[in-house]
């Protein structure tokens, strides 16, 4: 790491479960008889990705960026939404140090599609794959979450940009 400034960021998103949706993470189907209801695919961990990208460089929000009631992102791929969006990040001088993410959901396992889950995120940021860091939770049967009604996603990143 250099001399430059650093910032983190977070990011949160929740989805409800539905039947006859794909469940996405990180731009990856998992195998589900749910998935994520949402204005775009759905994809709560990019969501999530998305806002901490933004926040830690201080260039807003998803919604601000994305607004949910604009027919524009209507079914949008959200792998297309994070490459807009870390395109505006890296544009404002920032380069992302490490990203690392929780999702919590009492189905799908989470651990099977990791791998692919972090291959996937890692393309899209051009950044190693070890860079990327993705971790299964359950919510022990414990709310809509464990209920299985729902899906959260948070994510922490890490970014360096120019001395001031």
């Amino acid at each position: 790491m250099g001399s430059g400034n650093i910032r983190v960021g977070l990011g949160r998103d929740v989805h409800r479960l539905v039947q006859g949706r794909p469940f996405l993470l990180g731009g990856v189907a998992l195998v589900s008889d749910r998935g994520e209801l949402g204005h775009s695919d759905g994809d709560v961990l990019i969501h999530a990705i998305i806002d901490a990208l933004l926040g830690a460089a201080g260039l807003g929000d998803i919604g601000e960026h994305f607004p949910p009631a604009a027919e524009t992102w209507k079914d949008a791929d959200s792998r297309e939404l994070l490459k807009t969006a870390w395109d505006l990040v890296k544009t404002a001088g920032w380069r992302l140090i490490n990203l690392d993410c929780v999702v919590t959901c009492e189905r799908p396992k989470v651990l099977p599609y990791r791998d692919r889950i972090r291959a996937s995120l890692a393309q899209v940021l051009a950044v190693p794959r070890e860079a990327v860091f993705v971790k299964g939770k359950t919510h022990e049967g414990l709310e809509a979450i464990g209920a299985g009604l729902a899906v959260e996603a948070l994510a922490v990143c890490l970014l360096e940009g120019k001395s001031a």
